[in-house]
């Protein structure tokens, strides 16, 4: 086996405990901390504070989030093509598991503000947070089965699609044609790039920046872009399922995933995670926002993803995670709660002016720490994964 090769993003998650979501814990943490202290006014302004055209905000949320979509991007086509989720059997179970773990949280949303006019919230608990939540599994080491931190990983890259698609389709504002039409025009250039087999990535990434600039200008969020540039770009595949350090793709994924997973995301989280806590009024703790998100994630999210694991078991359409009982499947549907790095993202989509701003935050910190303490807890909890012979591993 070739150590050099590169690594996928799911493998270097499992082989590295999830570190990411360890620092992105740690991000959040020093938020929180400097939000309620002395330092905030300070932290507020350096956020606001504008560097050309963009505040420091909307260039970490529309600028380098780009860079985190073009990597879920490329782990989509990855796994679709020449991973876990390459036959429809493999992507049965977190395909079902993912789509009642998107509606159910959403429906609990609109039960909770159908008439507040907030209702533009609805998708914000429908996410999850694949570092967060493999970070706590981490946490519990060997009590978690192989087979439930690769389910917890597709249901969160079939998440992250449904994210990306609700992005696309609900929170554009007005549409500019000229841009709109210079847009499809690059994303047709790349298209043709790889049709031609050119397997370089220097042009990709050339019109990939004119592609995200576009697309900026044109009223869809910027970060579609980096999705649509990841389509593009070329994979070689290999029948046993191992990286190929010849493609493109492989390569601009390996590439990626050390500044995604301990830059970008956790300056994301930095930035977005701060909420002043100190005078906070009591009517923001149960305004319908609020409790919307925080329930939509801690309850909705268990009771859509675990039903939909059940149903689907039941009725032979796939098969339960290997060596896992059905207390450690419910924990991880539990984990499936913790929505943070999304679920703020397409809150500041939802409530594009500022405001339920603070309620929306609110929401995903309450819901998000439940999930993640309730699921961690249940987990640790459950019997052991079997312990298997000498000689034998598990697959």
């Amino acid at each position: 086996m070739d150590r050099r090769r590169p690594l996928s993003v799911i493998r270097t998650a499992l082989t590295s405990e999830a570190g990411g979501g360890l620092v992105l814990m740690a991000a959040a943490a020093l938020a929180l901390a400097v939000a309620n202290s002395p330092l905030a006014a300070g932290y507020d302004r350096a956020l606001h504070l504008y560097l050309g055209p963009l505040s420091l905000l909307h260039w970490i949320n529309d600028g380098l989030m780009a860079v985190f979509f073009l990597l879920v991007g490329l782990e989509i086509k990855r796994e679709a093509l020449d991973g876990q989720l390459r036959t429809w059997p493999d992507r049965a179970l977190p395909g079902i598991a993912a789509l009642g773990g998107m509606l159910v949280p959403a429906l609990v949303y609109v039960a909770l503000n159908w008439h507040n006019g907030t209702l533009r919230g609805w998708a914000i608990p429908a996410a999850t947070d694949i570092a967060f939540a493999l970070g706590v599994l981490a946490l519990l080491g060997r009590r978690a089965p192989v087979s439930l931190k690769i389910f917890l990983s597709a249901v969160a890259i079939v998440d992250d699609l449904g994210a990306v698609i609700i992005i696309a389709l609900f929170y554009t504002a007005g549409l500019d044609p000229l841009m709109l039409g210079l847009a499809a025009a690059t994303l047709a250039l790349l298209v043709l790039l790889n049709r031609f087999g050119v397997s370089a990535l220097g042009p990709y990434l050339v019109l990939g920046l004119a592609l995200w600039f576009f697309v900026l200008r044109s009223g869809v969020h910027a970060t579609v872009a980096g999705v649509l540039l990841a389509l593009t770009v070329p994979i070689r595949t290999s029948p046993a399922r191992t990286d190929d350090p010849t493609s493109p793709l492989h390569i601009l994924e390996h590439a990626l995933t050390p500044w995604v997973t301990y830059a970008i995301v956790p300056v994301f989280g930095f930035a977005n995670a701060g909420v002043t806590l100190v005078g906070l009024p009591l009517g923001a703790l149960i305004d319908p926002v609020t409790l919307g998100v925080a329930l939509g994630l801690f309850l909705g999210k268990q009771a859509g993803v675990f039903a939909s694991v059940r149903l689907a078991v039941a009725m032979g359409l796939a098969a339960r995670p290997a060596r896992a009982g059905w207390g450690q499947v419910y924990g991880v549907a539990v984990l499936c709660g913790i929505g943070f790095t999304m679920s703020l993202f397409i809150g500041g989509l939802a409530f594009a002016s500022g405001e339920h701003g603070l309620e929306t935050k609110l929401g995903v910190l309450a819901g998000s720490l439940a999930s993640g303490i309730a699921g961690a807890a249940i987990l640790a909890m459950s019997a052991p994964p079997v312990r298997l012979r000498r000689g034998h591993c598990e697959g």
